[in-house]
């Protein structure tokens, strides 16, 4: 009996501790991006991350002065929420040309909450414009 209530405590002490994680690593938009600051970007998509709570993808984006090539991150919704818009995994390629537009971070660095991105004239599906997903986008859905 005694056994038996140790081992149902440490199931339930896991458990708690496992249900907090996911929580602990979100953030909200506020904290991280400003709204007054909107930027909108076109470049070459070089890796995509599909993953939970939100998935990332980088582009080269070249300056037309310097012609210097900088590396931008740019956050989306969840995967499910991009699903539920008509993303797919696939929808975005290494090598796809994409303009997206969204929020700057508040810390200067180069990444951004994309709010909506549109495939060029490259990809599974030129032209068309897709809702991020994301805490910037007016359909938040998280």
């Amino acid at each position: 009996m005694r056994c038996n209530a140790f081992v149902l405590g440490g199931v339930i002490a896991c458990a708690m501790l496992l249900s907090g994680a996911p929580a602990s690593a979100h953030h909200s938009f506020a904290a991280e991006f400003d709204s007054d600051k909107p930027i909108t970007l076109t470049g070459i998509v070089t890796k995509v991350e599909w993953t939970n709570p939100h998935v990332w993808f980088y582009i080269n984006v070249k300056d037309p002065k310097t012609g210097e090539m900088t590396n931008w991150g740019a956050e989306m919704g969840p995967p499910h929420g991009l699903q539920r818009r008509g993303w797919r995994q696939n929808t975005m390629k290494i090598g796809d040309e994409v303009t997206v537009a969204g929020s700057l971070a508040k810390n200067g660095s180069k990444r951004m909450n994309a709010s909506k991105v549109t495939m060029t004239a490259t990809g599974t599906r030129p032209g068309e414009t897709l809702d991020a997903a994301s805490s910037g986008s007016a359909n938040v859905d998280q």
